[in-house]
């Protein structure tokens, strides 16, 4: 869990962002892709939190497996996108600039493994599930329709270029 101060400034930045945005000084955003990407908890929302890309190593994942402790941004705002919405839940993960990494990298197997292990770490953590539960929930027509419309979005978000620019 993030230390409460890390959350309090979270908190202060999204009151802001949010106050900004109903007093209509924010850029308005044009062609809003899904009305979810509105919410800046849910649209590029690792975008204030400090992740240093060149010092992830995936072998050493797949070698030893991962501390959950490393993914606590991660797994916070997936929490936080799941009490607004499944859909909201995975437009959060499918963010995260970590997994982006290593889809982007890794062989299509070891990152599905690597995803899974997230989302089943991600179910243990907040729904105190075991992994058969957390894989059936994965596995299950809530999600999958979900997810696959989350990647959507993000495909036509990115085509669009209305996210800010990745490095």
């Amino acid at each position: 869990m993030a230390s409460s101060d890390k959350q309090q400034k979270r908190a202060q930045r999204a009151k802001a962002k949010a106050k900004q945005n109903r007093s209509g000084k924010a850029n308005p955003k044009v062609n809003v892709v899904h009305p979810l990407l509105a919410n800046p908890l849910v649209n590029e929302p690792f975008d204030d939190v400090e992740i240093d890309l060149s010092t992830f190593d995936f072998k050493d994942i797949e070698e030893n497996g991962f501390d959950p402790a490393l993914f606590d941004d991660l797994f916070q705002a997936m929490n936080v996108g799941e009490g607004i919405s499944l859909l909201a839940m995975c437009l959060v993960f499918l963010q995260y600039p970590v997994l982006e990494l290593v889809v982007a990298e890794e062989e299509e197997e070891a990152a599905i493994d690597f995803m899974m292990g997230l989302l089943i770490v991600y179910r243990g953590i907040f729904h105190d599930e075991d992994e058969d539960t957390a894989v059936s929930w994965v596995g299950g027509d809530a999600f999958q329709t979900a997810y696959n419309e989350a990647s959507m979005i993000l495909q036509k978000k990115y085509a669009r270029g209305t996210s800010s620019a990745r490095v």
